[in-house]
């Protein structure tokens, strides 16, 4: 107990120093759930309802991990497609062009050639209708900003190409896919994009989440309004609000049901994935440019997120409205962090203090304890 009350004053803390609105931190050792951390309130501007554990997140590049990662070793496990694959072995539309004879593995470690960003929103409709043929034909025509293969460039379109792959491989739309292959098998509920749109899908009828269970993000200048249950990520949003490298919205309990196949399987212990496969995704890929990525995840760096205390082996991601999961499969810790930190803007960037100092004190008062 006195152990949440240290955690709890130092997030509480965070808030007050205007790290963040509010935010959710779930640790999980061992299996077991420690403990569901919650500080602040929704927003800032107004002053919103106080932070939940049920409280939904808009958890942006954790979708790379959760959703792209998770559905590809999925996809290998099942003979679907192989890591040294040409992406235009799928998607033809790539085909006879530097990009296309990138592999999915080249793509999941951030070393296709492709620059980390570009704002094809401002090239694109309004967001409301999916543009996949659009995003594709743009990704295909823009020039690599290196050798593929040469160098580590983090990179957003990457992700949009692999998220488009899972699509061609499963026959199903991304977040549909999500929901059947992930969701629903790991119980990761309340996980989805597009959570204030309800769907009804096959048998199942999916019920929209109530606006006011969701952090709002920032006050958006292209599409000028307060974001709240729409992605924050702008690209993400001229494709509907699904894609491979952002759109998904859950709780901190929710991310840790998948984080925890993906331990369990670590250890080959029963999980839907496959533990060579995980303990293959999840380990630092050595290249002479010293890359901290793995397939999909990152790995601790110095300094890293993850602070100082967790080992060589650990696996984690952020997002950049300011989310993380953490995982150290030597000791067994999972850590979620969930916060709106884009609220009221973009600008604040405290939390790059406060983040790798909660996961040093989670560390100290859960494993070393």
């Amino acid at each position: 107990m006195a152990t949440h009350h240290v955690i709890q004053a130092a997030m509480q803390s965070a808030v007050d120093g205007g790290v963040f609105p509010g935010a959710q931190l779930a640790v999980r050792l061992h299996g077991e759930l420690q403990c569901v951390v919650v500080a602040g309130r929704l927003s800032s501007v107004p002053s919103g309802l106080p932070v939940l554990p049920t409280t939904v997140y808009d958890l942006a590049s954790l979708t790379k991990p959760l959703v792209t990662a998770t559905s590809l070793l999925l996809l290998v496990q099942r003979a679907k497609v192989a890591l040294g694959a040409p992406v235009q072995e799928v998607l033809v539309e790539l085909e006879g062009t530097s990009i296309g004879q990138a592999t999915v593995r080249e793509l999941l470690t951030h070393r296709s050639g492709l620059p980390g960003w570009r704002p094809f929103y401002e090239r694109l409709a309004d967001g409301k209708q999916p543009v996949t043929h659009h995003v594709l034909k743009l990704i295909r025509d823009e020039p690599l900003i290196y050798r593929r293969g040469e160098r580590s460039v983090y990179s957003d379109l990457g992700f949009m190409l692999l998220g488009f792959l899972v699509e061609r491989l499963s026959g199903m739309a991304l977040d549909h896919w999500c929901e059947d292959a992930i969701v629903r098998p790991l119980g990761a509920d309340p996980m989805m994009f597009c959570p204030t749109a309800g769907r009804a899908k096959l048998d199942v009828v999916r019920t929209m989440i109530d606006v006011s269970r969701i952090a709002p993000s920032e006050q958006d200048e292209w599409r000028n309004r307060l974001l709240c249950g729409e992605v924050h990520d702008e690209n993400a949003a001229a494709l509907g609000g699904v894609a491979g490298h952002a759109g998904l919205f859950g709780t901190a309990e929710s991310v840790l049901a998948i984080s925890g196949a993906w331990l369990r399987g670590y250890h080959g212990r029963e999980s839907i994935l496959d533990g060579d496969l995980v303990r293959q995704f999840t380990t630092r890929q050595e290249y002479a440019d010293r890359s901290s990525w793995a397939l999909g995840w990152d790995t601790p760096s110095a300094p890293s997120s993850s602070g100082s205390s967790f080992s060589e082996g650990s696996f984690g991601h952020l997002g950049y409205t300011r989310t993380s999961l953490w995982i150290d499969p030597l000791c067994e810790l999972e850590v979620v962090l969930l916060s709106n930190r884009v609220h009221p803007s973009r600008k604040n960037e405290k939390i790059k203090v406060f983040r790798p100092y909660i996961h040093d004190l989670v560390y100290r008062e859960f494993v070393s304890a």
